[in-house]
């Protein structure tokens, strides 16, 4: 395909922002608090000296947040197993300073540009889901077979509750459901990058997996085990709506050095027809 012939395809086609809103006071992971402050620290009017520099001035702001809040993605550094990353990597103070990991931090997390499925469970069990369910393998595998999708190797899969409608209401959105160990392990086979939601930690927080006697199995079989990386707290309402459970997924971590994770901006690219 020609250069020019892509540019008129991605300008017929409809894109759908899947990033919230960043805010203070935005719905955050308890641990992981502050999810996010914005300063305004420098102003237009004390920088107004038009007899010196004319007429035009400047104001900056100060960010504040935590790499795993908002809309994000994880690290493969951000989870460990008996203290070992991916790949049996060992967490020693040479591994994991002060100033973030030496190795699989966000920086390391290339551009991704795949295909991606929205696997809309909310919309034939619940929309929302009941408050703080597990998502079975029933009910996956029950809502890929109404989709008619097939999961492939690479696929960003994206679950959707319906609690992305409550970000706005964080006491609401806080008590989201989320997927079982069970779906975590029958994905963490299926060799795709990634895996999404619009919840803020992808499992159910307060589901201990009675094998392991771990709370949130699935990032420790997805992200320490299998390395798959988690996004978090992501808008599926547009999508949901129009009924896209397929399309092209653009995502561009930030190249936060020895960090656990990076905000995203995730993009869902479907054709016109």
């Amino acid at each position: 395909m020609e250069l020019e012939e892509l540019i008129n395809l991605l300008n017929n086609s409809e894109i759908y922002d899947l990033e919230h809103v960043r805010y203070i006071g935005m719905p955050a992971f308890q641990p992981v608090q502050p999810g996010y402050l914005y300063y305004l620290y420098r102003h237009h009017e004390n920088y107004y000296k038009p007899e010196i520099e004319g007429p035009r001035t400047s104001s900056s702001g100060l960010i504040i947040m935590s790499d795993q809040s908002g809309t994000h993605i994880d690290a493969l550094c951000h989870q460990a197993s008996d203290l070992k990353l991916i790949d049996k990597i060992k967490i020693t103070p040479e591994v994991e300073t002060p100033w973030g990991f030496t190795q699989l931090g966000a920086e390391t997390i290339k551009p991704i540009i795949t295909r991606g499925i929205l696997v809309d469970v909310a919309r034939y069990y619940g929309d929302p889901l009941p408050e703080e369910s597990e998502i079975t393998l029933e009910m996956f595998k029950g809502t890929l077979e109404r989709e008619n999708i097939e999961i492939k190797p690479k696929d960003v899969v994206l679950v959707r509750t319906g609690y992305g409608k409550m970000w706005n209401e964080p006491s609401k959105y806080e008590k989201a459901a989320g997927v079982s160990k069970e779906v975590s392990i029958w994905l963490s086979d299926k060799e795709i990058f990634a895996v999404g939601i619009d919840n803020l930690s992808w499992d159910v927080p307060k589901v201990t997996d009675s094998e392991t006697k771990s709370k949130l199995p699935g990032h420790l079989y997805l992200i320490a085990k299998k390395g798959i990386h988690i996004i978090e707290n992501v808008n599926l309402e547009e999508i949901s709506a129009k009924r896209v459970y397929k399309f092209l997924f653009i995502g561009l971590p930030l190249k936060f050095k020895g960090a656990t994770g990076s905000p995203l901006r995730p993009l869902a690219i479907v054709p016109r027809t």
